[in-house]
């Protein structure tokens, strides 16, 4: 019954995504068509709609009703009520029901309270959303119904990947999703400004604070997923390059770049082409990320032997969705007008720079992740990793640092770096004691380049507080020192990481004493454990940093028996300059125990910094919605006192 009720919802929420285009394309077509007046309440039904159909996905997960297939092949009755909920998204069909739900909630919203834009753009928008939308819909209920149903029924279910049963499953995907799809209001933007020719300060207004949010989730959840990962997996890494990671840099890098040239739009109507593009790149890299990694056609080019029709599908509507976008801009650029002029040394010079660098990154990044599936199609196995992103990578975010340490001290329009240079001059001679000392020590290249970096920019994100009075400095102003001293914080705790990490490999008897780094580890015994479903032998271990207090560590060696599945669970030992990880192994024949461990100093930064940068964003985006309230108001106490006096 609850499946059926989510089918139904489904196809209503199709139907209405099919209407609401129509309706936008009748009232576009004929200006003062009575079909406009529809399109607002179907995109909010059509959301509200998709929503009733992923809580009842939630609701037979829940239940553990056998009876539909993507249940059955991933919940089993044994598996905690956590991994039963959020094991609804943790799965192909599922994962891409939320999308179209966020998707559908957002384009509802969009119609519910977004009144800036004139009405013909914003009929454009909703009607450029409803399409995007109607591909998922259609890609859902032909080739990935999330409620197909058995008959008969499944005696039990197969059970979900033991990798992905973990607290992070519940916060981790709904977050990235959310900045993923939330890009798709961006994309609309800009199609609707586009379609209309309405390429100005108020679509840049209108839009900024959609792009603001979607970037505040998709960095939580870059952060969130990198960090679970770092202590799930057991290898000790935080990032390696990973096809799955990358799919979720490449929009960031995107979005990161359209919400400052969207900003430099909207406060200077500047950088309209620009604006424009990124709205549409942003989204594209999105598609590109979610759907090449949800169909498998990253981790192996012979995902379309095993299911080519879901493999065409997708690849008709990165086609049908990028494509259009791209022709559709490639007609109305030449109706972009330029926009204000800007000198190279300005607030505007540095921020188109620092856009450059961004997309450069992210064409490295892309080249990466995508040239191994070429060349394996080509029948060459090539594996592209950390030797080759590293460095590339850094070629352009070295120099997008140095400018965005100068960048926000640069006034509008037309600056000179002599009226700036008493003001750098600490920053930059800090950085360069910084490298003097690294070097001395004999640090590697890309570690040095970090820290000096890291340091630099630290002290320079707060010279923008220079003469001014701290009670009177606005919250989007708070936001992006908040946010540019997190990127110092996180860079920091990547060099650190990189330099300074000790590693040991050991194989141990019980009560047998082994050193990393600072920290004295002994192995007291391993005793078994059992879990909801699982088994494990657990490892208590005594740690002593420095000779001090002791902290016990209980790493685990753990077996699934729904799905069988071996898996290591860390075991963190946290100070404020690092991190002990400590992972347990196999015994060997002799009886001694394989212990990997490692001494991470100043690890923590890296997430501390990526969660500063989001406070940032959630500042800014804070600043910007009181201060479009406050306008609203203003306007309607003018409006009243008129009506007033008019009587």
């Amino acid at each position: 019954m609850i499946a059926n009720l989510g089918l139904a919802a489904l196809w209503l929420a199709a139907a209405l995504a099919l209407l609401q285009l129509l309706a936008a394309w009748r009232a576009l077509r004929m200006a003062g068509a009575k079909e406009g007046a529809l399109v607002r309440p179907v995109a909010i039904v059509q959301g509200l709609l998709a929503a009733l159909a992923f809580v009842c996905l939630i609701a037979v997960f829940c239940q553990t009703d056998l009876s539909v297939k993507l249940v059955a092949m991933n919940s089993h009755s044994a598996k905690p009520m956590l991994y039963k909920f959020a094991g609804a998204w943790g799965n192909h069909e599922g994962s891409m029901l939320l999308w179209v739900t966020i998707m559908g909630l957002a384009g509802g919203l969009v119609a519910l309270v977004e009144r800036r834009l004139p009405e013909p753009t914003m009929l454009a928008t909703l009607a450029a959303q409803a399409f995007v939308s109607l591909g998922f819909y259609a890609f859902l209920l032909i080739s990935s119904n999330p409620f197909e149903r058995l008959d008969p029924a499944a005696p039990e279910g197969q059970g979900l990947n033991p990798l992905l049963q973990d607290p992070g499953l519940a916060f981790h995907p709904p977050t990235l999703y959310i900045g993923y799809v939330g890009l798709s209001i961006a994309f609309s933007f800009a199609v609707g400004a586009l379609i209309t020719r309405e390429v100005s300060p108020a679509f840049a207004r209108a839009m900024r604070p959609w792009v603001l949010g979607a970037w505040i989730f998709l960095t939580i959840g870059i952060v969130a997923g990198s960090y679970w990962a770092y202590y799930e997996l057991g290898w000790g890494g935080w990032w390696f390059w990973d096809p799955v990671e990358n799919a979720s840099l490449m929009p960031w890098l995107a979005a990161t770049a359209l919400l400052h040239s969207a900003s430099v739009l909207a406060a200077r109507n500047a950088l309209r082409a620009w604006t424009v593009m990124l709205g549409v790149v942003a989204f594209s890299m999105s598609m590109v990320g979610t759907f090449l990694v949800r169909s498998g056609i990253l981790t192996s080019v012979h995902a379309f032997a095993v299911d080519p029709e879901r493999g065409s599908f997708i690849l008709g509507l990165l086609a049908l969705n990028i494509g259009a976008a791209l022709v559709l801009f490639a007609l109305r650029a030449a109706t972009v007008t330029e926009g204000e002029r800007f000198a190279v040394t300005s607030r505007e010079g540095a921020l188109v720079f620092n856009n450059v660098m961004l997309t450069g990154a992210l064409g490295i990044v892309l080249i990466g992740t995508l040239y191994p599936l070429l060349a394996e199609a080509l029948g060459t196995k090539v594996s592209v990793g950390p030797p080759y992103f590293n460095p590339m990578t850094a070629v352009f975010v070295v120099p997008m640092l140095a400018v965005l340490a100068v960048g926000p001290l640069l006034r509008w329009r037309q600056d000179s770096f002599a009226r700036i240079t008493p003001m750098v001059a600490i920053p930059a001679l800090l950085t360069g004691a910084a490298a003097s000392v690294l070097v001395l020590k004999g640090m590697a290249v890309l570690p040095l380049l970090g820290m000096a970096l890291a340091a630099g920019l630290a002290l320079a994100a707060f010279m923008p507080l220079r003469g001014r009075k701290l009670s009177r400095v606005n919250l989007p102003l708070w936001g992006m020192i908040a946010a540019h001293f997190g990127v110092a914080v996180a860079l920091f705790g990547m060099a650190a990481d990189s330099a300074w990490t000790v590693e040991r490999l050991v194989a141990v008897q019980t009560g047998q004493a082994v050193e990393v780094g600072p920290w004295k580890v002994t192995l007291r015994t391993i005793v078994p454990v059992a879990g909801p479903n699982w088994t494990a032998l657990e490892g208590e271990m005594e740690a002593r940093y420095k000779g001090g207090d002791p902290r016990m560590l209980h790493p685990q060696a753990r077996a699934f028996w729904a799905p069988p599945q071996q898996t290591s669970e860390s075991a963190l030992a946290t100070r404020w300059n690092g991190q002990l990880y400590a992972v347990l192994g196999e015994q060997a024949e002799d009886g001694r125990w394989q212990l990997r461990l490692w001494w991470k100093p100043f690890v923590t930064m890296i997430w501390f910094g990526g969660l500063l940068i989001a406070l940032g964003g959630v500042l800014a985006l804070i600043g910007r919605v009181w201060s479009d309230l406050k306008r609203i108001i203003a306007r309607g106490k003018i409006a009243y006192r008129r009506e007033r006096q008019g009587r």
